[in-house]
C-alpha cells in the first residue's frame, strides 16, 4: 500500500521525460532505452531487438568509445543506463558520468568526495545506477546514496545509509519497484548487518528496513522518519548462538530483483561472519540465502537457504532471475556454491538443483524433499582451538571462495529457454584462525590459496537447461570470467573477458560468430538499445575486481591484464 501510495504522489508530478513506473514495468518490450540494471526489473538481461543477429554481427563495428579518464581505473563492472538520449554509466571511486548517447560526448561527471578510511571489500566498483522520475540514483563506497538531476548532474538529495568506518559500502545497482528504491548494503567481511531499504525515490526518506539477520527488528518509517517496530527477522537465538547475529554478515551486497506477477522483491544474501563455522553452530538465518520481500511492507515472504552454516564463504547474494516454465513462475539462482536452483517464485519451495561447473567438494547433492545441501564433513574447515591453537585443519574445497559465480549476472532467454551463466573452475586450500570482532576490522578467521582446476581454461560460459539441469554447450577460456551476459532476439549472447573481448556467440549453440577488443579487460554486463532504426549494443571496459586482488595462484596467472576504465558502444555499418 505504501509504495501505491507513493506512486500515485508521484504521478501527479511527472514531466516529459521523466521515467516512471509504467514505463519500468514495460522495460523489457520497449528497447528504446535501458532503464535499469538487468535490463528490466527481473533480471533477464534480454532484448527483443534483432536487427543484429547470427547472420549480420560479424560485421558489428565502433559507433563511439568514452574514456572515464584520470588515474582512477580500477576494476569497472558498470553496466549503463540509457534514457532520453543519454546514457548514465558509473565508474570506479563512486564516479558517475552522462554521455550523449549518438556521439559519445561527455555531458556531465558526477564524482563523489570518498573520505580516506573507505573499506570496500572487493575493489572500488560499482556496478550501476537506477532512474526515476527525472533522478539519476547511485551507492557510493562510503554508504550513501546520491541523486542526481538527470540533466545538469546537480544533486537533489544524499542521504547517509550507514557507517563506512564499521566496514558498510554500497556498490550495487539500486532497484525501482512500485514507486520505491530498495537498496542493500555490502560490507560482510567487517561483520556488518545485512539489509534491505526502501525509500521514496523522489526525497530519499526512509519507507522501511528490513535486516537480512535473524534476530535483527525491521522497522517502517512515518512521513517525520520516526521508526515504528516491524517484527524481528526469524526468530532471536533460533539459528544463531549467543551474541553472533548481532555482527553475522548476510550482506545484500548484490542488489536485487523484483517481480510485478508476484509482488516480491528477491535479494540475495552474503556469508555469515565470521567465516569461522564452528564458532556458529546452527544454520545462520538468513545468511548465504535467497529472501523474497512484500515490496509494500518489508516482510519476509520466504526464504531459501542455499548453504547454511556456510563455512566457505559462498555468499548467497547472486541474482534471482524470474522465468516461466510449464505455466508456472519460477525464479533461476546459479548460486556462488557451485549448484544452479530452480525455485517457485511465489512461494519459495525448491523445484530442482544441480551442480553447473564439474568439480563440487562441500557437498555431494541438494536433497530435493529437504532443500538441504547433503555435507561432505571431511571437507569442512577444521576448528583452529583443537589444533595448537593458531590453525584449524586445513581442507580442498571447490568451488573456491570466489565462487562458481560471482558478481557477474547470467541471462535467461525465453526464446532458447536457456540460462546463459558465466561459470568459473577452481578450488582452494582454506583453513581456519582465531578471530575476534573489532569495528572496522577483517572478520574472516579463515586463511586461504586459491588454484585452478584445470590446465587450459578457469572460465566457461555455459548454456543451461533449468528443466533438464543440462549444460547444453560451453564456450572455455583461459582466465576467470567475471563479467556479466546478454541475449537478445537475433539469437545471440554477448558477454565480455578479462582479456579484453566483447564476444558475440549463437545462443543455441556457442559457436563465436564476432569479437572485439576493448584494451583492457571486460568485467561487466553488456546491454542494447535501439535509437531511431538502428540497433546499439555497449559495454564498459576497465579489468579489476575481486580476482587480482584476492585470486591466489589465479591472480598471478593473469597479473598481465592491463586496467582500464571506457565505454564502448557498436552499431551495425549502415548499408
Amino acid at each position: 500500500m505504501i509504495g501505491a501510495l507513493l506512486g500515485l504522489a508521484a504521478a501527479a508530478f511527472v514531466q516529459a521525460g521523466d521515467v516512471t513506473d509504467a514505463m519500468l514495468a514495460n522495460t523489457e518490450k520497449d528497447p528504446k532505452g535501458v532503464l535499469s540494471f538487468g535490463m528490466g526489473s527481473e533480471g533477464q538481461r534480454y532484448s527483443p531487438l534483432s536487427q543484429i543477429n547470427t547472420r549480420n554481427v560479424a560485421k558489428l563495428t565502433p559507433a563511439w568509445s568514452f574514456s572515464f579518464g584520470g588515474e582512477k581505473q580500477r576494476g569497472q563492472e558498470s553496466q549503463p543506463v540509457i534514457h532520453d538520449g543519454r546514457m548514465f554509466v558509473t565508474a570506479s571511486y563512486s564516479r558517475i558520468f552522462a554521455i550523449d548517447m549518438r556521439t559519445g560526448a561527455k555531458l556531465w561527471k558526477y564524482e563523489h568526495r570518498l573520505p580516506e578510511g573507505i573499506m570496500p571489500c572487493c575493489d572500488v566498483v560499482n556496478r550501476g545506477a537506477a532512474l526515476y522520475g527525472n533522478l539519476v540514483i547511485f551507492g557510493t563506497l562510503d554508504a550513501q546514496l546520491v541523486a542526481l538531476d538527470q540533466a545538469t548532474g546537480k544533486v537533489v538529495w544524499k542521504e547517509k545509509v550507514d557507517d563506512y568506518a564499521a566496514g558498510y559500502s554500497m556498490t550495487a545497482a539500486p532497484l525501482i519497484a512500485r514507486g520505491l528504491l530498495l537498496t542493500g548494503v555490502s560490507g560482510g567481511e567487517f561483520g556488518v548487518v545485512g539489509r534491505v531499504e526502501a525509500r521514496d525515490p523522489m526525497t530519499g526518506q526512509l519507507v522501511w528496513s528490513r535486516p537480512t539477520v535473524e534476530g535483527h527488528m525491521g522497522y517502517t518509517y512515518d512521513k517525520e522518519g520516526k521508526a515504528i517496530e516491524n517484527g524481528i527477522s526469524g526468530t532471536t537465538n533460533k539459528s544463531w548462538p549467543g551474541d553472533l547475529w548481532k555482527t553475522g554478515g548476510a550482506s545484500t551486497w548484490m542488489g536485487g530483483t523484483y517481480d510485478d506477477s508476484t509482488g516480491l522483491a528477491y535479494f540475495g544474501t552474503g556469508n555469515p561472519a565470521p567465516w569461522n563455522s564452528h564458532l556458529r553452530p546452527g544454520d545462520n538465518l538468513y545468511s548465504s540465502s535467497t529472501v523474497a520481500l512484500d515490496v509494500n511492507t518489508g516482510r519476509i515472504k520466504w526464504a531459501y537457504q542455499n548453504t547454511p552454516n556456510d563455512a566457505w564463504d559462498f555468499d548467497g547474494s547472486n541474482e534471482f532471475v524470474t522465468f516461466d516454465m510449464d505455466g508456472k513462475r519460477y525464479g533461476g539462482k546459479a548460486d556462488r556454491n557451485g549448484f544452479f536452483y530452480v525455485i517457485d517464485a511465489k512461494d519459495g519451495k525448491l523445484q530442482n538443483a544441480f551442480p553447473f561447473v564439474h568439480k563440487i567438494t562441500w557437498a555431494s547433492s541438494i536433497d530435493l524433499k529437504t532443500g538441504r545441501p547433503n555435507f561432505i564433513a571431511a571437507n569442512r574447515p577444521g576448528d583452529p582451538t583443537k589444533g595448537d591453537g593458531t590453525k584449524g585443519s586445513t581442507v580442498f574445497s571447490a568451488p573456491a571462495f570466489l565462487g562458481a559465480k560471482n558478481q557477474m549476472p547470467m541471462a535467461y532467454s525465453p526464446q532458447t529457454k536457456l540460462f546463459y551463466v558465466p561459470a568459473n573452475e577452481w578450488g582452494m586450500d582454506i583453513w581456519n584462525e582465531p578471530i575476534s570482532y573489532k569495528k572496522g576490522g577483517a572478520f574472516l578467521g579463515a586463511g586461504f590459496t586459491i588454484k585452478p582446476l584445470f590446465d587450459d581454461y578457469i572460465g566457461a560460459m555455459r548454456a543451461v537447461d533449468p528443466k533438464t539441469g543440462k549444460i547444453v554447450w560451453e564456450v572455455k577460456n583461459n582466465a576467470p570470467l567475471w563479467g556479466g551476459v546478454m541475449s537478445t532476439a537475433g539469437g545471440l549472447v554477448f558477454y565480455g573477458t578479462p582479456e579484453g573481448y566483447l564476444k558475440a556467440v549463437d545462443a543455441r549453440t556457442g559457436k563465436e560468430l564476432w569479437k572485439f577488443q576493448t584494451g583492457s579487460g571486460v568485467v561487466a554486463p553488456p546491454v542494447t538499445w535501439q535509437d531511431g532504426d538502428t540497433q546499439y549494443v555497449a559495454v564498459v571496459s576497465g579489468w579489476g575486481g575481486a580476482v587480482p586482488l584476492w585470486g591466489g595462484e589465479v591472480a598471478k596467472k593473469v597479473n598481465f591484464l592491463e586496467q582500464g576504465g571506457s565505454v564502448w558502444v557498436f552499431k551495425l555499418p549502415k548499408a
